[in-house]
């Protein structure tokens, strides 16, 4: 095996190097956000692949808002593809950079085609910049696709929601050690403007003795013009996030951003996370679909753009959070997800 083969399982990138192919870790989640501003409407489709002893697995989700609509399915194969963005789970999920297609029941289903119109701008560094370059990390985050537009339909319950002009998000995340303790994760669109996007990931990260806490943030702004903020030493985003809260502040000495955002946690789904070795699933993230979230964002102290979405996703992630989550609902014991209690 190379010593450049050895250095991308461990979950590194080099710099200019292809983020979107598979890195062959532990974990690698694949996810596809649509907003759909005049109807109101939110879908969310997400994919992890997941590598245990005897060979990979999956795990599934397709959720929406209004309704509450969750589906969740533990799949016994699956495959990141190695060459391309894409991920596949039998005949019941394949996705990648220009269509989504989910199959978990004649109820839930989900075909979509993306345009991009907005993907990641930069070569050199992807959305956890520097570290994206450190190996052996528990977690690395790329938000590759800023702005798309969808087009398809999706089937959840007995309602079938048209999602033709739908904006699109789309991220990748993976790692050697699954997920942190505790995370912190939001993204919106749904502004006045459709080019804006923002989304930010944090949470301690680590490998080895090296332990640090991150909050890495991307602002698409009208127009095009994308920053990140988060570095810790030259760019740091301060977030202090409850299950109802999240409020993030920072940058450098040219942008600075102001983040708001508040949902009520009984509007909020309950998503599962993988334990990659055991092969299951367990309740891990708190998850709002359409929380308000409000930016401001300054350069050399002047307000640039300032906006809200009321469509904005907001997660608080934890497995002792979600586990306390879904016994306070009274969910059954052995429960790894719930749909919300309140809309």
């Amino acid at each position: 095996m190379s010593l450049l083969r050895r250095y991308r399982e461990g979950g590194a990138t080099l710099p200019f190097g292809d983020l979107l192919t598979a890195h062959d870790v532990a974990m690698e989640g694949y996810f596809w956000r649509f907003t759909q501003p005049e109807s109101g409407r939110v879908v969310i489709a997400l994919c992890g692949i997941n590598r245990a002893p005897d060979g990979n697995w999956a795990t599934l989700g397709l959720a929406a808002h209004p309704g509450g609509f969750l589906r969740t399915e533990v799949h016994p194969e699956g495959t990141a593809h190695p060459s391309r963005l894409g991920a596949l789970a039998g005949t019941s999920f394949s996705g990648g950079a220009d269509r989504v297609q989910v199959d978990l029941g004649h109820d839930a289903q989900l075909d979509v085609r993306i345009t991009p119109t907005l993907p990641w701008p930069r070569r050199r560094f992807g959305g956890s910049s520097v570290f994206q370059s450190v190996p052996a990390l528990n977690q690395y985050w790329h938000p590759w696709l800023l702005g798309g537009r969808a087009e398809g339909r999706a089937v959840l319950g007995d309602e079938v929601w048209e999602l033709d002009g739908a904006q699109v998000y789309g991220e990748k995340n993976w790692g050697r050690g699954g997920f942190p303790d505790s995370w912190w994760w939001g993204q919106a669109q749904g502004f006045e403007d459709p080019s804006a996007c923002v989304a930010f990931a944090g949470g301690e990260i680590h490998t080895g003795p090296l332990r640090t806490t991150v909050t890495p943030v991307v602002v698409a702004l009208p127009g095009g013009r994308v920053i990140r903020l988060g570095n810790p030493v030259v760019s740091p985003i301060r977030a202090h996030v409850t299950d109802e809260s999240w409020s993030l502040r920072g940058g450098n000495r040219r942008w600075n951003v102001e983040i708001e955002g508040k949902a009520p946690i009984g509007r909020a789904h309950v998503l599962p996370v993988p334990l990659p070795a055991e092969r299951r699933n367990v309740a891990g993230s708190i998850e709002h679909l359409a929380g308000t979230l409000r930016v401001t964002i300054r350069e050399c102290g002047i307000v640039v753009w300032e906006d809200e979405s009321a469509l904005a996703a907001l997660e608080h992630g934890g497995l002792e959070r979600a586990e306390t989550e879904l016994r306070r609902r009274g969910s059954k014991p052995d429960a790894t997800d719930a749909s919300p209690y309140r809309q």
